[in-house]
């Protein structure tokens, strides 16, 4: 793939340059760096393709004669960036855009991001590849030779062959939008298309700001945790010891605590009717009735919380930032949720002692929010059951309120456990628990966990029929849809009942926890938006949770602001059934 390409060193060939790349509604776009992070590295290359060729500016000349944040030669670079009228096409724009915003201090706008493209076309195939050089070969048959993506961009002079190479990756952008556009008309999937490239920015600044961890107080929670786990681990061993098959005459008989079959069979040897496994959803229902599965479990926590949030969270913390910049995927997973890594920030334990960590610095404030039981509100509006719109619409619990409707009982005298009962149905028909799920789930029998859930679709009878419907149509078209239109491809073998039952759990779930996905990322836009021009940052998000971080003085304004943007979202998605947010500011995450 031969590109021609203009190399600018120098103002006035930039300025011209700009000025007619600013007449092209669609370019390609692309960035070189150093490194991959803006903290710890230059800028070196911006490139933009036309169709007609490609304009690569190389800004080393421009950073020798006056930096780039603050160099009025670079003006029309940054108005041609951040011009929402121009379409740049780029591969993983939130690498650019973070970028861009970092040494240029401007937005990237007008993204169509072909990697988020690939990925909504994609449907859910786990096989499919989204690589530039993979959806470079797959839309439009184009071998891209990546070679020189690892050569040194902070040399002193660049190669032809890593100006070529730049000037090719900027060149197949317009025409890997223009197949790719097409498709995604064709799949009906241009609006959560839209919405993904509006969250681009939002995320990308997120990343940036980071977010503040007090590394006195992880060390701190950290001794507190290691004093628990060996506490814990010593009294399991001792609860343990009694069914501990071999015998010792030194003392108390020991097995590895990490060892499921030595566990399983100890466990066994003291009467417990263990399960097949010990993951923990199977072993909770024992832990009320055998103090030793208790003990197992909270030494389980114990431990993980250790592997997975010792020290090692203190070094992605940012020396020239003091902040944690982690990465978020914004199609973390097929129903469009997130997901984050270096660090995850969304496996965080819920527990007070690992979230004061993560706190607000001298002179600001958190406000932190969220939706509260978003997803059985789009499940009760996507049902049109009204029982279960009448238990949100009440304004009341809505667990004591669907509770007291199961059970025939007034909300005033609902029981604690006829709540939790209501509160486990509640969310489990969202994921689609069964009986024996839920007889797992809360210790019922499965007699008695068979006739709660027939009192509770006798209660949402229009519920369990729009949930038998969503089952078949699912199987019938093997898709499934989110409100933005989001789309899962489902893959099972017809012949296998088990495949079936599991696609029908996850097809009737993907809508509800996907359309909970798309309101999120709504919310984010509109908050992103709405934050212009105040000291707000949007610093944190864990699913239906938004965290910004901003002036102590100008806290007030800024939870309203982010109640007002995650409101405006739901409405957009939800219909018939309040949206409700609950927000607060504080000095610390902590719910």
């Amino acid at each position: 793939m031969e590109v021609y390409s203009q190399l600018i060193t120098d103002a006035s060939s930039l300025a011209a340059a700009c000025t007619e790349l600013s007449g092209e509604e669609v370019l390609g776009f692309d960035t070189e760096t150093t490194e991959l992070d803006p903290h710890r590295g230059d800028l070196r290359l911006v490139q933009f393709s036309s169709g007609k060729g490609a304009v690569i500016v190389d800004l080393k000349p421009f950073k020798e004669r006056g930096g780039l944040a603050d160099n009025p030669e670079l003006e029309p670079l940054r108005r041609l960036i951040s011009d929402p009228k121009v379409t740049k096409v780029a591969h993983n724009s939130k690498f650019d855009a973070k970028w861009v915003r970092y040494h240029f201090g401007c937005e990237l706008n007008g993204i169509f991001d072909t990697y988020l493209a690939s990925v909504l076309i994609a449907a859910g195939d786990s096989d499919r590849r989204h690589s530039l050089a993979d959806v470079a070969q797959f839309f439009v048959g184009i071998e891209l030779d990546k070679s020189e993506q690892v050569s040194d961009w902070s040399a002193a002079e660049l190669s032809q062959s890593q100006i070529e190479y730049a000037a090719r990756d900027a060149a197949v952008m317009k025409p890997l939008r223009d197949q790719m556009a097409e498709r995604l008309a064709l799949d009906d999937l241009e609006a959560v298309a839209q919405l993904e490239f509006d969250c681009v920015m939002p995320i990308a600044e997120m990343e940036l700001t980071g977010i503040y961890l007090d590394p006195v107080r992880w060390r701190e929670q950290l001794e507190t945790a290691r004093a628990a786990q060996v506490k814990a681990a010593d009294q399991l061993q001792d609860m343990l010891s009694a069914g501990v098959a071999q015998a010792t005459l030194f003392g108390r008989a020991e097995i590895n605590l990490d060892s499921q079959q030595q566990v399983s069979d100890a466990l066994r040897n003291l009467g417990v009717p263990m399960p097949d496994s010990t993951r923990a959803w199977l072993l909770q229902p024992l832990a009320d009735e055998y103090p030793v599965v208790q003990k197992l479990l909270e030494y389980r926590a114990a431990q993980k919380s250790l592997t997975s949030f010792g020290e090692n969270i203190l070094e992605f913390i940012e020396p020239t930032t003091g902040r944690i910049h982690a990465d978020f995927r914004q199609i973390g997973a097929p129903t469009g949720r997130f997901s984050c890594s270096n660090p995850n920030l969304q496996q965080i334990p819920h527990e007070k002692e690992y979230r004061r960590c993560f706190r607000a610095p001298d002179g600001k404030k958190l406000v932190i929010a969220d939706y509260s039981q978003i997803e059985l509100r789009i499940l009760a509006a996507r049902s049109g059951d009204q029982n279960f719109i009448d238990a949100f619409m009440s304004g009341a619990d809505f667990h004591a309120t669907t509770a007291a409707q199961i059970f025939k009982v007034k909300p005033e005298d609902v029981t604690a456990d006829q709540r939790s009962f209501a509160k486990r149905l509640n969310f489990g028909i969202v994921y689609g628990v069964g009986a024996q799920r839920f007889a797992m789930m809360t210790g019922l029998s499965q007699t008695e966990a068979e006739s709660t859930m027939r009192q509770y679709f006798a209660t949402f009878r229009q519920l369990d029929s729009y949930l038998r419907d969503s089952a078949r149509e699912v199987i019938a078209s093997r898709t499934a849809r989110t409100g933005s239109g989001r789309l899962l491809r489902l893959r099972f073998d017809e012949n296998d009942r088990q495949a079936i039952g599991a696609a029908k759990r996850y097809g009737v779930n993907m809508p509800i926890q996907g359309t909970s996905a798309d309101i999120l990322k709504r919310a984010l836009r509109h908050l992103h938006d709405a934050l212009q021009g105040t000291s707000g940052k949007l610093v944190n998000i864990v699913h239906d949770e938004i965290i910004v971080e901003c002036d102590a003085a100008e806290a007030e304004h800024a939870a309203q602001i982010l109640e007002r943007s995650m409101v405006a979202a739901g409405e957009e998605y939800i219909a018939g059934v309040p949206v409700v947010v609950d927000a607060k500011i504080a000095d610390e995450w902590a719910k």
